[in-house]
């Protein structure tokens, strides 16, 4: 009996029972249509992978390939439905899951911030730090050539569009262009590469009265295109991309990985394959930041918006951003929580996110007149009286005739009013401040370029400012509704950013310890959330650390104002209520291994995604909204 043969007539006497290693989404999905074809991410165990055992499976199960990324043994497939159960039984195979759409992460606002002022960047940059030389990957919906970005006109070295990945492209054979070949059809991309490398042309005029200059402007930009004109892209395409960061490392020093996108939380992270994805990029000595999601307002599980941190920020591996408002000012003291950005802790591990926080309200960076965004959107362009003198009052901005961004043709520009910029775009949200959080790690690498990312994570966590209020509230306009934020751990993470004093500490960072954040776990005895650090980790070893600084004493990293079981957390009125034992369990629900897991929905494989809404295409957005630009933007005036 053949190898297929033998695993065929397994299937046939389990039955098609989900199995362990089918994600419980696709496992859904298929359940009820064996005949459909459906397209999923497999990865492989690396012996099989590299050996070349991966293709004749896939072709002996009647399934096709779309592509391969072998830095990272996982390949993205076309599949019979009927198939899946005899894939998943072959030892060859580590995990299964669907080819999951992804989303961008940013609102819109109409005020203007300035995140540079806000984290001290100036300092590095009269330090002589602005990230000259080092590579940043921006993974997004494409870079346009711009003569504000960056110091060079070669400023965007390498351009790459994973969009178009179909089963004609079999052998991996992917069209590799240099610079101008990933276009940004939606503007999203175009906005974060000015957050991260805006050189600021555009605003340094004779009557400007302040300057939009990227955190890093002296980055090497490297523009791997995953989001379409809808700002729509899939797990495969996101995996490709960071596969192509990988392999493309050296070559252009990529050392920053930045991915302002993202989905739900489908499995644990040590299945996901989004996630495997970022800890191999990890693993190869890039830092990858993540935006944490824009859901915290997202009471439709009676959880205030806890449990919404989204994929990939759940890796325990990467810096997940979460986004607070600077109110426009470069003061840090009155700088509040964005009541919309995504909490703690994950779903699934309970991983503690964000890791920490940085401005993502009301952003201004570069515009794409040529993009869905300003088409849509033409009442976030930035008015010339924000930024300069002696100009026109703005006036009205027509917009433009429908769109269809499935249409795979380039948006029409968008009409320019008078009073209105041709440079620059705002808008808000956990995307922008992983775009600050981009910059300010490729500032540290170019002061210390032998930093490995968790070094770099460490470092940020244990210098982020930890001084907040208990809490603050914020009425949202016009439907006069209110969101309150508690400055807890699983809101601000290890506090914010702060540029200026993690370049001060770089000499102080430990060797050798891992920077992976903790798990949150509920404690019977004493009815406390407690964190368990990975024995690796800088945070279960501080008591050990002889750096000759406070910075690494035990608990240094998480003040008590954010820590687990602190007023804030549990003041009344917050999602855990008062202290009482009876009450704080309302996150976890009952205390029993089976009934645990209140927050997240029961155990079963069938119902554990009450949080996300049930698992069919159609539905499984409910937490996350629509894909298009106008459905996914319902706090449209950001908050002020």
């Amino acid at each position: 009996m053949n190898k297929l043969a033998s695993l065929l007539l397994v299937v046939a006497i389990t039955g098609t029972a989900a199995t362990p290693k089918i994600s419980p989404d696709l496992s859904t999905l298929i359940s009820g249509n064996q005949n459909q074809a459906v397209q999923v991410i497999v990865q492989w165990n690396g012996a099989a992978f590299n050996s070349g055992l991966s293709l004749p499976l896939i072709s002996a199960l009647g399934g096709g390939l779309i592509s391969e990324f072998t830095a990272l043994n996982v390949g993205a497939y076309s599949l019979p439905a009927s198939a899946l159960p005899a894939l998943a039984a072959d030892p060859n195979v580590a995990f299964i899951s669907l080819d999951r759409p992804v989303h961008k992460k940013a609102l819109f606002s109409k005020a203007v911030s300035t995140p540079a002022a806000t984290i001290s960047a100036p300092s590095a940059w009269n330090s002589g730090y602005t990230g000259l030389g080092v590579g940043v990957a921006i993974i997004d919906s494409g870079i346009n050539l711009d003569d504000n970005l960056g110091m060079l006109p070669t400023s965007v070295l390498y351009s790459e569009d994973f969009t178009g990945l179909m089963p004609a492209i079999a052998l991996g054979k992917i069209v590799v262009s240099i610079r101008g070949a990933a276009p940004d059809w939606y503007g999203h991309g175009q906005h974060i590469a000015g957050i991260i490398a805006s050189n600021g042309k555009a605003s340094n005029c004779l009557n400007c009265t302040q300057s939009f200059v990227g955190i890093a402007p002296g980055v090497n930009l490297i523009n791997l295109k995953v989001l379409d004109a809808s700002g729509t892209g899939s797990d495969s395409s996101v995996i490709a991309a960071i596969n192509r960061a990988i392999l493309l490392k050296n070559i252009f020093n990529i050392r920053v990985i930045n991915l302002s996108l993202g989905r739900p939380v489908y499995e644990s992270y040590k299945q996901d394959p989004l996630c495997q994805a970022v800890e191999a990029a990890w693993k190869a000595g890039i830092v990858v930041v993540v935006s944490a999601g824009n859901e915290g307002r997202d009471n439709s599980t009676g959880n205030q918006g806890y449990g919404t941190v989204g994929a990939p920020g759940n890796d325990p591996s990467v810096i997940t951003v979460g986004a607070m408002r600077d109110l426009g000012t470069a003061d840090r003291s009155d700088d509040l929580m964005a009541s919309y950005s995504s909490k703690g802790p994950s779903a699934i591990d309970h991983v503690v996110k964000p890791d920490l926080v940085a401005p993502g309200n009301q952003i201004v960076a570069l515009l794409n007149q040529h993009a869905t965004l300003a088409l849509h959107n033409p009442q976030n362009i930035t008015p010339l009286m924000a930024y300069c003198n002696l100009v026109p009052a703005p006036g009205t901005i027509p917009s433009q005739p429908a769109y269809d961004p499935s249409s795979n043709t380039p948006p029409p520009g968008v009409r320019i009013g008078t009073g209105y910029s041709s440079q620059y775009f705002q808008m808000s949200g956990t995307s922008m401040a992983a775009g600050v959080v981009s910059g300010a790690v490729a500032d540290l690498l170019q002061a210390a370029p032998a930093l490995t990312p968790d070094q770099v994570k460490m470092l940020l966590m244990q210098t982020a400012s930890k001084s907040f209020p208990s809490s603050s509230t914020v009425v949202d306009n016009p439907s006069g509704e209110s969101f309150t934020s508690y400055y807890d751990i699983f809101t601000v993470g290890a506090g914010y950013l702060n540029l200026k004093t993690a370049l001060a500490q770089i000499s102080q960072v430990p060797r050798g310890l891992t920077a992976l954040s903790p798990t949150a776990d509920f404690n019977d005895t004493n009815g406390d959330i407690e964190l368990i650090f990975a024995p690796s980790s800088v945070f279960a070893n501080a008591n050990t650390l002889s750096a000759g600084s406070s910075l690494w004493s035990a608990g240094s990293t998480w003040s008590s104002s954010v820590l687990v079981g602190s007023q804030a957390m549990w003041a009344a009125g917050s999602v855990w209520a008062s202290s009482g034992d009876s009450a704080n369990k309302a996150m976890w629900g009952a205390s029993t291994a089976s009934a645990n897991k209140a927050m997240w929905g029961a155990s079963t494989d069938s119902s554990n995604k009450a949080m996300w809404g049930a698992s069919t295409d159609a539905s499984n957005k409910a937490m996350w909204g629509a894909s298009s630009s106008s459905a996914e933007s319902t706090m449209i005036n950001g908050e002020r």
